[in-house]
């Protein structure tokens, strides 16, 4: 049985509240950080355990919190990400949902670790019935004295505020969130500075994912060594993973990192097989900014090695034979699938989503959709292959925040990976029948 850490106990009648969630070991983290461990002491068992960030980036994240300024008289503010925007990902929402305590418990051990006395958790606009759920997992933390003042008895304090976005995906990018929390236009910021020297109002922030966050429990209680054991390499510790797509068994997943990619895609314990015994024909491991595999290359290496659930293993030979463990959105497509079709969505995606801020991003984004559009049309023209190729080349790179390698990445490897559909259609004219996907958007703009 795969171990889990984070949503082991989700099935468990009334977990979602505090009295449940406390009698299935609930805070321990809690109590044993603020009642036995300095602050230094939680980091330093976070950076033991090798937890990376769980959002995308998979930055380390004992790394990154001893970035953190320390002056003297500022205070230091922890945001939770958890405007979880990327189209693939449902994870964070699910964890959200189910188990908020896990959360605020990881939110009030962080913000211990970090001298931190106030926190947000920034949660995107359409999780709205998610947001009244921890609101309420707060209300009854700060009732049982878990938040506010002296919790549980120690010199410690902390607050901890839900702060309802407005729906744009930039904003899961971080300093655009900072911007967005501070009651500003969703605009990225220029780096440096970074967020752990200037950030939320100008003082030394923290953001993490709501997994990261949620992830610190266990590391506090297991210790960082232990939990540092399970996984493979520089992957540690478990991951949710967001599988949908052609799939038996749709859902969220805690997997062990290092599981092979063919084990999660066919195990009865995992996705099931591909339905209706259809053949695989692509994967999008980490939600829709990644790049996009064929069946060979998702199933093994360039080497022919079993290609892994791991960071290191999915990421093997970069972008030519590679792609990125992300977020976890793992999208699955069968032999029936067009790549035109899917791609031409994302990318409409992230046209409308473009802050605008960036003319690379602003206009190339639209340029894509563009191009694309000819090829659903079966307008398009051998040569308007090279066009996209071109265009998405000129946004990689060359923009503020990785929005525009979010945009582009998906583009350059459907051409990579998938040339010849492009070209059949250019070829023969084929027109792309996207009248479900206009029935389900209110048609297309």
């Amino acid at each position: 049985m795969p171990r889990k850490l984070l949503i082991q106990n989700v099935d468990v009648p009334g977990i979602s509240s505090l009295e449940t969630y406390r009698a299935h070991g609930g805070y321990a983290s809690v109590e044993k950080a603020l009642k036995t461990m300095r602050p230094e002491d939680v980091v330093e068992e976070v950076k033991k355990s090798g937890l990376r960030g769980r959002g995308g980036a998979g930055f380390p994240t004992g790394l990154k919190w001893s970035f953190l300024a320390k002056p003297e008289g500022v205070p230091r503010y922890l945001v939770c990400n958890a405007d979880e925007s990327e189209p693939g990902t449902f994870k964070d929402r699910f964890l959200m949902e189910k188990t908020p305590h896990s959360l605020v418990e990881g939110m009030i051990t962080s913000a211990y670790a970090l001298g931190v006395h106030t926190s947000y958790i920034y949660i995107r606009g359409e999780f709205f019935y998610v947001a009244r759920i921890l609101e309420n997992a707060i209300k009854e933390a700060y009732a049982a004295g878990l938040l506010g003042k002296n919790i549980l008895g120690t010199d410690f304090s902390l607050d901890c505020h839900v702060h309802v976005g407005a729906g744009a995906y930039i904003c899961g990018e971080e300093t655009a969130l900072l911007e967005s929390l501070e009651g500003k236009r969703g605009n990225p910021r220029i780096k440096p500075p970074f967020p752990a020297v200037a950030g939320l109002y100008g003082c030394p922030t923290v953001v993490n994912n709501v997994e990261t966050i949620a992830a610190v429990a266990p590391i506090v209680n297991m210790g960082g060594d232990e939990y540092a054991k399970i996984g493979i390499g520089k992957s540690t510790g478990t991951k949710l993973i967001s599988a949908s797509g052609h799939i038996n068994k749709p859902g969220v997943y805690e997997i062990e990192l290092g599981l092979p990619v063919e084990e999660f895609i066919y195990g009865e314990e995992y996705c099931g097989g591909m339905r209706n015994g259809k053949k695989l024909k692509a994967v999008v491991a980490g939600g829709s900014s990644v790049p996009i595999l064929p069946a060979d290359l998702i199933l093994k290496t360039a080497n022919g090695e079993p290609r892994l659930m791991s960071y290191e293993s999915l990421g093997d030979g970069g972008f030519q034979t590679g792609t990125m463990l992300g977020s976890g959105g793992f999208i699955v497509m069968n032999e029936d699938t067009s790549i035109v079709k899917n791609l031409f969505t994302f990318t409409r995606f992230y046209h409308h989503e473009s802050c605008g801020q960036c003319s690379p991003c602003r206009e190339g984004t639209g340029w894509m959709e563009k191009i694309l559009q000819k090829f659903i049309n079966g307008t398009a023209q051998e040569s308007d292959v090279d066009l996209l190729w071109d265009v998405q080349g000129k946004i990689e790179g060359k923009t503020i925040c990785p929005f525009g390698e979010a945009a582009a990445w998906p583009v350059a490897a459907a051409i990579r990976h998938f040339k010849d559909e492009f070209l059949e259609i250019a070829r023969n004219k084929k027109f792309v029948d996207i009248s479900h996907y206009e029935k389900l958007n209110g048609g297309l703009s």
